[in-house]
């Protein structure tokens, strides 16, 4: 019934949505680092399989949530056909984003194989 429909969606015992409102959700961030590290790379080469394929290995090494946005798109760089997805050219800037306890070394080292790209 709901689908298409102009009946709303009921209350949860989590929160106000069909999906519940996890905003601090009874977990304590102590002893998490949530560092935030971002940067913004133009492209030498557009960012074919070759790259998308050595940012994917790179970026799955990392326990950080990482992504990467150009234009109004973002996709989680850790695969190959997501970073393709971006349809990203030579000298467009694309921004790397990470957040976690390695967000500074995974932005880093992807900057530095998009700076590389051939």
């Amino acid at each position: 019934m709901y689908p298409n429909s102009d009946a709303a969606l009921p209350n949860t015992a989590l929160g106000n949505t069909a999906f519940g409102n996890f905003d601090n959700a009874g977990f304590d961030n102590a002893g998490f680092d949530n560092t935030v590290f971002e940067m913004a790379v133009t492209l030498p080469a557009n960012l074919h399989a070759r790259p998308a394929g050595k940012l994917a290995q790179a970026a799955a090494r990392f326990s950080s949530g990482i992504r990467i946005d150009y234009g109004a798109k973002s996709v989680n760089p850790t695969g190959v056909l997501a970073v393709m997805s971006l349809g990203a050219t030579v000298g467009t800037v694309v921004t790397l984003h990470a957040e976690g306890p390695d967000a500074e070394e995974a932005v880093q080292t992807l900057a530095r194989i998009l700076r590389e790209a051939e």
